[in-house]
């Protein structure tokens, strides 16, 4: 089928129906965004796709609302949005339209589903309370992109119109941000476990760039490890590695001598030439050359053993 129109609601906005006109202007670029109430606009027709908007869920026909009782539901019980469910059906073909490895594309697709298109769903169908970000909660995606809307007495109207397809790049930027993380993680992945084999039973993982590797150290079960070193531009830099994803406690902290110093007075301190920065909190330490870097890595894991 030639997809001629995307269809939603006029009026306010919400992120799932932003969000999900992301996915459809990428994959459908020539199609004309309609944002209507009309019932003949709405109703499913050749050529349309429309979302949030409805009553019904038909894929067949071109229609992904989820206002409907009984509404629809993942595997889990876990309740649809619109973004949601064009993320189900049309997802797996925006990330091949934004180049995304073949190899890769389930995996992101399960992947984007559950960290960034899930939350989107709960918040839109009130299944989770915005209270559960804590202060956090006025900055959450959906409040942000909720905030481009027009001022309440905004009295042009084609303001919400407006409003919406000013607030779609904005949108979208966050979209293809998430997309490039995990394409870019999936990248790093197979580079960290390379330098984990070449560790061995070592300590100390050293990866030819800064990259994401607390992922594949878990992954990979390498419980020995307990720092990384890396190139950092001129210079070279020396990490803890965090216990898990939502805690700052490392495996082995940096020495506490270290701890706020640089330069002659981190020299002094660690006997390392070349030495030049700790963090007051000891989770970074920066040395000029490698030679540098692993003499205080190897303190380092000297100290916490």
């Amino acid at each position: 089928m030639s997809v001629t129109h995307l269809v939603t609601h006029s009026g306010g906005f919400h992120a799932d129906e932003l969000l999900s006109s992301v996915i459809l202007t990428q994959l459908y670029p020539d199609a004309t965004l309609v944002r209507s109430r009309d019932a003949d606009v709405i109703a499913p027709g050749a050529g349309k796709i429309i979302y949030d908007v409805g009553r019904d869920y038909d894929a067949d026909a071109g229609i992904f609302d989820h206002h409907q009782r009984p509404n629809p539901l993942r595997e889990d019980g876990q309740p649809y949005s619109s973004f949601g469910l064009i993320w189900r059906h049309y997802g797996l073909d925006y990330l091949r339209a934004l180049e995304v490895p073949e190899a890769d594309v389930e995996d992101i697709h399960r992947s984007i589903d559950a960290g960034f298109v899930l939350p989107i769903d709960l918040l839109d169908n009130g299944a989770l309370e915005p209270s559960v970000a804590g202060p956090l909660a006025g900055m959450t995606l959906p409040v942000l992109l909720e905030s481009l809307k027009p001022a309440f007495d905004a009295r042009d109207p084609e303001a919400d119109d407006q409003a919406f397809m000013a607030a779609l790049p904005v949108a979208r930027a966050f979209v293809e941000a998430a997309v490039r993380g995990k394409a870019a993680k999936r990248r790093a992945e197979a580079m960290v476990m390379q330098a984990i084999e070449a560790a061995g039973a070592g300590r100390v993982l050293e990866l030819p760039q800064g990259m994401p590797f607390r992922s594949a150290v878990e992954k990979a079960g390498a419980d020995q490890l307990l720092f990384v070193v890396h190139p950092r531009g001129t210079d070279w830099a020396l990490t803890t590695i965090r216990k898990s994803g939502d805690s700052f406690e490392a495996r082995a902290d940096l020495p506490e001598a270290w701890a706020g110093l640089n330069d002659a007075a981190l020299e002094e301190a660690s006997g390392v030439p070349g030495a030049v920065f700790c963090h007051n909190a000891r989770f970074i330490a920066v040395a000029q050359t490698r030679e540098a870097i692993l003499r205080m890595a190897e303190i380092a894991v000297a100290e916490a053993e």
